[in-house]
Formats: structure tokens, sequence, C-alpha cells
């Protein structure tokens, strides 16, 4: 029975020494209760005893950043649909008291825009601008430049009267500045030429521009010229005036390349 008994031990010894090499051979190895490991780094165990790695959700990716999209502050809108516009804006006081709009009159394609400041009463009776007094001035100023008045684009900073005989205010004008952008966008006049403080100062954004001294100068809008010189209700109250403003309105002829046919501006 013993030798019985060492016989099927060493059967066993044997079976087991052979298991192992046979496990070496395929890279595994035992290691007591825990399972089995790698005897060479560069192999895997083909079983492994360890817990599965519970699977966590990847690190979330920063969301892409969007490039900011241009405004577009002026759009390119025909003068028509601006006018339309203008007739039906309440951004001031002035929506109270008007009668009537006043967008503006000439060519739709001007190469020289002229700015006053705002609509007299004459103005706001025909809705269109400078028809008083003031506007016979500035169209035979126009003319002495050799230009006619259909050809031109004439409008103001304000488009609604401001009651009484009182000024525009800064508030209307900037109430008014985005329909004014937009007609110069509209329009794409080779030169403007302000007439007054009032659109100089709101076109610019500069209130410490004085027209006095800034006056026939090429100043910029935009990549646009722009020459400022003095409106023609001041110069019917100040006819010393026009021979320094007939110089201005060259100035503004030099811009498109031409030359007056008249030696002054009326």
């Amino acid at each position: 029975m013993n030798d019985f008994r060492s016989d099927l031990r060493s059967d066993l010894l044997i079976n087991l020494r052979q298991l192992l090499e046979l496990d070496r051979g395929l890279g595994l190895e035992w290691i007591g209760k825990g399972g089995l490991s790698t005897a060479s780094p560069q192999v895997e165990p083909l079983v492994s005893m360890a817990p599965a790695p519970v699977p966590t959700a990847p690190p979330h990716a920063p969301a892409p950043v969007e490039a900011p999209r241009a405004i577009e502050l002026l759009p390119d809108t025909d003068l028509t649909t601006i006018a339309s516009e203008i007739a039906r804006c309440t951004a001031c006081t002035l929506c109270a008291t008007r009668s009537a709009t006043v967008p503006g009159d000439g060519h739709a394609t001007a190469e020289v825009m002229f700015i006053g400041e705002a609509p007299g009463v004459e103005d706001e009776n025909h809705g269109q601008p400078f028809v008083g007094t003031d506007g016979d001035l500035l169209t035979r100023m126009i003319e002495a430049m050799g230009l006619s008045r259909s050809a031109v684009f004439i409008t103001n900073m304000v488009k609604c009267r401001p009651p009484g005989k009182r000024p525009a205010a800064t508030g209307e004008a900037l109430a008014c500045l985005g329909f004014l952008q937009r007609q110069i966008a509209a329009i794409k006049p080779k030169v403007i030429c302000t007439l007054g403080n009032l659109p100089l100062r709101t076109l610019l954004a500069d209130e410490s521009l004085g027209l006095t001294k800034v006056r026939g100068q090429r100043l910029d809008y935009r990549g646009i010229p722009l020459i400022p010189t003095f409106h023609p209700d001041y110069l019917l109250r100040n006819p010393t005036a026009k021979k320094p403003c007939w110089d201005d309105l060259k100035a503004v002829l030099a811009v498109l390349g031409r030359t007056p046919p008249h030696k002054s501006g009326g």
C-alpha cells in the first residue's frame, strides 16, 4: 500500500512538474493563491485573476470656441427702405412733435454727399432738406462747383425738425446716427461735406472739434474723405464767410480731381 501511495505521489509530482514547465513555456507562472502572473514582462497573461478595472468616462473635451461673427453695423440697404424706417422711428421725443420726416434727397450713387444739421419748417412741409432760403444758397453753391443738385445727395444729421427754432440736441443727433451711417453705406460717396458743427462732431464722435479750426481740412470718416464747412444759414447771417466756404468747396472738388468752372460760390 505504501509503495502504491509512493508511486501515485511520484506520478502526481511528475505531472505537476510537466504542467509547470508547460505553463512557463506559455509565459505563465503560478504565484501561490493569488493567481497567475507573467514570467516575462513582455508577454501578457492569458488569464487574469485581478478584478477588471471599472471603466471611467473619458474627460470631456472643451467645447470648440466659435469665432465671433462679424456684425454688420452698416447694412447696405437701399435708400427707400431707410426712408421708410425713418418715418416709423420713435427713438427720441421729436417723433411726438413732427408732422413729417425728412430723410434726404438726391442721387442714390452720388459722388458728393452734403450733410446739414436738422430740417426747418419749410423742409418739413415739403419732406425735403434745404428747400428754404438756405436751400437756395446751397443750390447756388453746388452749381458753382460745376455740379447739379440732382447729381449729389443732400440730407441732415437729424431727420425730424426740432420744435420752435431751437437747434438739434446731441441726443437727437445720436438717435439718428444709425440712419445716416446706413445712408452713407448705401450711397458710397467719394467725399462727404458736412455743413455746420453737429454732423462733423457726431460722425467723427468728437465733441471737441471746432468748425472754425478744421473747416476745409481733409478728415476721414471710415475711409471716406470728409471736408467740413459752414452751414448755408450761417453764411446768410455772415456773408464774409462765403469766401472761406468757397475755398472749402474747392477742396471737395479736389478730392474728385476736378476744378470749379467759376471763381466764387455766390
